[in-house]
């Protein structure tokens, strides 16, 4: 399933947890790490499982959690607190490569027996860019990648505190700085090279509306699906950015149209530009992400 938009929601706020229900976004990520203070893990980590076990209905809205980094004492205490909730998945900060989403997956095989869940139902969304190493180790994913890791988002913050940067942006055009477009861009290629799902990182001016919308687009053209919300009003934006348009669709069953007529040629025409076999390859892409999106969630 394609999830278009992921709210962050603090795993200590009830409020904010029940009014994240009632919001657009395709999925929430139910935090245990950055927004919750030291002292208030357990509060969180009881909130949490209390509101999974009181939703089981994830027809319209995932339910996923964000656990403490691996290398924590906080990361198994969290995974024990909250799978009798059946999260629909577990979303893992600062990894240092692949070997991390394989031992989370082991955790989560020993968890899914304990409580008598389907073995590899709860799936794993790696923010792969929060360490310097992380930098270096991309390649690693490519080497039998669990089943469960079905998407790959980036972050700027956390790796630019890892990397003793002051700032991860330019001071005058606002563009992302090399090490993070580097980051941005290795985190695409291979969540693409693995077949899962590539996500964009969040907008923390969450006020620019229509900056987030320029930087979906961004995101999308790149070949980004979906991205990360840090505020509610921020879903509805990034639903309307990653959900193909009407004339989009359009143009794309008329590229596979010309082809479809035209069996065996390798190039043809349409409204005077020359189109060739990545030009259908594109087109079918963006029909099969409006058939995804458009499909009734079980």
């Amino acid at each position: 399933m394609i999830i278009r938009s992921w709210l962050f929601v603090p795993g200590d706020s009830e409020r904010k947890q029940a009014k994240g229900r009632e919001n657009p976004a395709d999925a929430l990520i139910l935090d245990l790490e950055d927004s919750v203070a030291q002292d208030r893990q357990q509060v969180a980590r009881d909130q949490v499982r209390a509101f999974l076990q009181a939703n089981p209905d994830r027809s319209r809205q995932q339910l996923w959690v964000r656990i403490n980094p691996l290398d924590t004492d906080a990361s198994l205490p969290d995974l024990a607190a909250v799978m009798p909730g059946a999260p629909d998945g577990i979303c893992l900060p600062k990894p240092y490569s692949a070997a991390d989403i394989d031992t989370l997956s082991k955790y989560l095989d020993a968890l899914e027996a304990r409580e008598g869940l389907a073995r590899g139902s709860t799936k794993i969304l790696s923010v792969a860019t929060e360490t310097a190493a992380s930098l270096l180790t991309f390649h690693t994913y490519l080497n039998n990648p669990s089943a469960r890791l079905v998407a790959m988002t980036w972050g700027g913050e956390d790796l630019a505190a890892a990397l003793g940067a002051s700032d991860n942006r330019h001071p005058v055009t606002g563009d992302y700085d090399d090490p993070y477009l580097m980051a941005k861009s290795l985190c695409l290629a291979a969540a693409r090279a693995i077949g899962a799902q590539p996500v964009g990182v969040v907008y923390v001016d969450y006020r620019n509306l229509e900056g987030l919308a320029a930087e979906c687009q961004r995101d999308r053209r790149a070949g980004f699906i979906g991205k990360i919300a840090i505020h509610p009003d921020q879903a509805d934006v990034i639903n309307r950015a990653f959900t193909p348009s009407d004339a989009e669709i359009a143009h794309a069953r008329r590229v596979v149209d010309v082809f479809e007529r035209n069996p065996g040629v390798g190039t043809a025409g349409l409204d005077g530009k020359m189109l060739d076999m990545p030009h259908l390859k594109q087109a079918r892409n963006l029909l099969a992400l409006a058939e995804q999106i458009s499909r009734p969630r079980s």
